[in-house]
């Protein structure tokens, strides 16, 4: 299928139509071994030497997530922030980087806390705004320009195109974390980024059961081959089960998230006229901030997420979270089952969720079940 010119629902659903080669299986095995036979003349024409740099449960996966991206090459890590942290670990000390205010808050605090430390120069700015991001970059200094868009948990949209242009103007790198739209609604790459990440706990897979991150790369260029450098020797590797879990959850992977973007988009306009409601987040909202960078970046859905500020403050989404049925309070996004979450509890000082935010990860069940069960549990918090 490598040479057939496909959808990429096809692309997906077929995991690039690979059969291996030994049984003729179409689901693939799952590779075990740490370690691989050194020829007798001490070579390696397998190209395999040790699974922590190069695992062949990683080549259908990867190969398929480049090509829904468009990318050269990718590269799967045990986590989204292993894959997110090498992007930054692949810089120089000195180096400037500027990084967006809102955006996954794990990540912001390894850059405050960590990367600081070992030299980096991070600068957080108001990514959504182009003349911002002209005034804060530093031609010959920025190195990398971070983007989130939807940005977690605000959903704020950030203009991929132009910002890339600024930045590559200036001599910088541009990686998007597009998490949240996936390959389905956003392939940055299109737009002018350099270097993709997804946590691929989360869209990718889709089912809630494992940790994995990817990064994809435009060119298979030096920098990328720092960043595999820094897997391999950093040990951030992507187990074979997890791999396996992995290209199965993107099977389906469409389908999942154009169901989400649609309920999400139902949700959103529902309760954006609900009484004990103040505000929705959510860039498919035709009145939101962002909503015109979203449409020309964004195809097909505006994703699974969006966020609800409840009337009443903090005491009331808190309520309103503690009296759902049918969503789950947990953490986490992307999956098949619909997650609620106070997201300022879980961020604590500095966060930019206000106290009155609840973060929700539309999943596939029936809308109207879902829309149903959130509103008995906002007026059960107005009572």
């Amino acid at each position: 299928m490598d040479d057939i010119n496909l959808q990429p629902d096809s692309i997906a659903a077929q995991a690039l139509g690979w059969i291996d080669e030994a049984t003729r299986a179409i689901t693939p095995p799952i590779h075990v071994s740490s370690t691989y036979l050194r020829d007798p003349d001490n070579g390696y024409r397998s190209g395999r030497i040790y699974a922590r740099a190069d695992n062949p449960a990683f080549d259908q996966a990867e190969a398929v997530i480049a090509r829904l991206e468009n990318g050269a090459r990718a590269a799967l890590f045990a986590s989204g922030m292993a894959a997110a942290t090498a992007v930054f670990q692949a810089l120089a000390p000195g180096d400037h980087v500027l990084a967006p205010k809102v955006m996954y808050w794990s990540l912001r605090n390894w850059l405050m806390n960590f990367a600081t430390q070992w030299g980096l120069n991070v600068e957080f700015i108001d990514m959504t705004d182009v003349g911002t991001v002209e005034a804060a970059i530093r031609p010959g200094k920025t190195r990398l320009v971070w983007i989130e868009t939807p940005a977690n948990p605000l959903w704020t949209i950030t203009d991929i195109a132009a910002t890339a242009a600024i930045a590559h103007r200036a001599g910088a790198l541009v990686a998007v974390d597009s998490t949240v739209a996936s390959p389905v609604l956003t392939r940055p790459i299109e737009h002018g980024a350099d270097i993709v990440m997804h946590a691929a706990t989360k869209y990718l897979n889709g089912h809630s059961d494992l940790i994995a991150g990817v990064l994809i790369t435009r060119e298979d260029d030096d920098f990328w081959k720092r960043v595999k450098t820094i897997r391999a020797q950093l040990g951030g590797t992507l187990g074979s089960f997890e791999a396996w879990l992995l290209l199965r959850g993107m099977r389906t992977l469409f389908l999942r998230v154009r169901a989400a973007s649609q309920s999400a988009q139902r949700i959103a306009e529902h309760f954006a006229r609900h009484e004990h409601v103040e505000a929705v987040l959510y860039p498919g909202l035709a009145d939101s901030h962002g909503h015109a960078n979203a449409a020309r970046q964004m195809h097909g859905g505006f994703g699974g997420m969006l966020s609800i500020r409840a009337k009443g403050g903090e005491a009331a989404a808190i309520a309103t979270a503690a009296n759902v049925a049918l969503w789950k309070r947990a953490t986490s996004l992307g999956g098949t089952e619909s997650l609620i979450e106070h997201r300022a509890s879980i961020e604590g000082a500095g966060t930019p969720a206000p106290v009155d935010l609840l973060r929700l990860s539309v999943g596939i069940e029936d809308c109207g079940d879902l829309i149903d069960d959130l509103d008995q549990a906002l007026r059960r918090a107005h009572r």
